[in-house]
């Protein structure tokens, strides 16, 4: 990669993104962005509220490793996306080669937690002076669903059970705006899949990242956008390492028979590029 002044920019904004340029910072030990279970959580939660009342935090150090950071391997209390530089790396490829090679298109991505990926995407285009694209936003902003009936994969789910992943509208957005990249080019989608990603807005996708952790939440963005997905475009799956997400990928390329091959990208993630016509 060359130290052109974009290439120096991404590297930069990954590397802010993703908060490897800085130690950890303390987080409250009651973060509920921790694997805990609820009685954990709630013996925590009662501590750490009357330590509060009293004026005492309660505080947990924890420095993960570099090798976790590049992979994604944690829950970081400051960063601004957990999927870590190797994911970002393929993202930032992702969509070079879409503006390279000319895919018709827009970017979107499913499950945004606090924006990161979604920053990202919209630094790639404002990288390389790429206006005429738009960046979709998608997610409920208050966390992921309660498991589906409909949908036996994700009956032992319990995301909908932390709270940490529920990151406001309001504070996505101030994300962008702190990297001065919110302009009308980036499109918000606040609701549950189901109810948002049929929007015609969404006409032609160049990049299509989906991060819904669940069979329902899975199958639900590929439905709705995989026929949107221009030839040549990529579609990227944060999640694949997760048996619910897997089986849905695998349950929708089994349906409509999606042969192109997929490919690993790190310990979670995996992508595949639509074949051109």
């Amino acid at each position: 990669m060359t130290s052109s002044p974009a290439n120096l920019y991404l590297d930069l904004l990954k590397k802010t993104l993703t908060f490897t340029l800085w130690p950890e910072p303390p987080a409250p030990a009651a973060d509920p962005g921790a694997r805990l279970s609820l009685l954990e959580r709630a013996a925590l939660g009662y501590v750490s509220g009357a330590l509060e009342r009293a004026e005492i935090g309660l505080f947990s150090t924890r420095q993960p490793s570099e090798e976790a950071r590049r992979e994604g391997r944690t829950w970081p209390a400051a960063a601004h996306t957990m999927i870590g530089l190797l994911r970002l790396d393929n993202l930032q490829a992702c969509v070079e080669t879409a503006l390279k090679e000319g895919v018709e298109g827009d970017l979107i991505e499913t499950g945004v937690w606090r924006g990161g990926a979604s920053i990202f995407m919209k630094g790639v285009l404002a990288a390389h002076e790429s206006t005429g694209r738009k960046v979709f936003v998608a997610d409920s902003f208050r966390g992921l669903p309660e498991p589906d009936p409909k949908y036996p994969a994700d009956r032992d789910s319990n995301f909908h059970t932390f709270p940490a992943l529920a990151v406001p509208l309001e504070e996505v957005k101030e994300n962008f705006r702190k990297y001065g990249l919110l302009d009308e080019g980036v499109v918000f989608l606040p609701g549950w899949f189901k109810d948002t990603l049929s929007d015609p807005a969404i006409n032609k996708l160049a990049v299509m990242r989906l991060d819904g952790d669940m069979y329902g939440s899975t199958l639900e963005a590929l439905n709705a956008l995989y026929p949107k997905l221009s030839p040549g475009g990529f579609c990227i799956i944060d999640d694949y390492t997760l048996p619910g997400c897997r089986r849905a990928v695998d349950d929708f390329r089994a349906a409509h028979a999606v042969t192109e091959g997929v490919h690993a990208i790190d310990w979670a993630g995996a992508f595949w590029r639509k074949a051109k016509a």
